[in-house]
């Protein structure tokens, strides 16, 4: 009886890596500790592609921490994207490759960098049709590469955006811009509510960070607001 419900798990579980165009005990690569409780798995999972928004701080973000961990990484299509800004958010720069312009080709190259990097990263040029989505999808499984995509992309395994950012640094008519608060937000094919959480990008260090909630404490004198050092999740879906 064992072996027969051993069996039938193991029938479902393939089923279900078939269904979703995934391994569930595919690797996760790491990400910074306050985008780890967004994501599923707390991670990037090899295999999936992720469309981002516009952010070229985001982007770079969520290629720090694979970098600094020893994943090679690539930018395609993004030729504003600079040395300082990539090394200031944490990106290691020795395993970064970058390709400015790809082309029209910029689909092929990003494949081809795929089959040789763990991480790509790529800003299309074009649309992108779901038949192409999948024949790089199969790649990604197959060499256990992530794609990330500033913009849209069929079948992505999660939409990661920014919404509500507010400034802050500058006076009244003097000073300089220190730092930016924004939600990220992180919505996947399986949950329907996002994920949101409130953080720094960049934080006054030009980094990512979490921003600290308050917490009332009472104490002998009254009550008082205590700063939690971590971000937290302002809505988490179940699943």
């Amino acid at each position: 009886m064992r072996e027969d419900a051993a069996a039938e798990v193991l029938r479902l579980r393939a089923q279900l890596d078939r269904m979703q165009g995934r391994s569930l005990d595919a690797p996760i690569l790491p990400t910074h500790s306050a985008l780890a409780g967004l994501l599923p798995g707390g991670g990037l999972r090899a295999g999936a592609a992720y469309a981002l928004g516009p952010s070229t701080s985001l982007l770079l973000s969520l290629l720090a921490a694979p970098s600094r961990t020893g994943s090679w990484c690539a930018v395609v299509g993004v030729p504003e994207l600079g040395a300082e800004a990539a090394s200031d958010l944490g990106v290691d720069l020795s395993r970064l490759v970058l390709v400015p312009d790809p082309g029209p080709r910029w689909l092929a190259v990003a494949a081809t960098l795929a089959d040789v990097l763990p991480v790509v990263a790529v800003r299309p040029a074009g649309r992108v049709s779901d038949a192409d989505a999948s024949r790089f999808g199969a790649r990604l499984r197959e060499r256990n590469a992530v794609l990330l995509v500033q913009g849209v992309w069929p079948q992505a395994a999660a939409s990661i955006g920014l919404e509500s950012p507010e400034w802050s640094g500058l006076g009244a008519g003097d000073g300089y811009l220190r730092s930016r608060a924004l939600t990220v937000s992180v919505q996947t094919r399986q949950a329907g509510v996002p994920r949101r959480a409130r953080l720094l990008l960049p934080d006054p260090a030009g980094a990512l960070a979490g921003i600290a909630s308050e917490r009332a404490v009472a104490t002998p004198d009254g009550v008082v607001a205590e700063r939690e050092p971590a971000a937290v999740p302002l809505l988490r879906a179940v699943g």
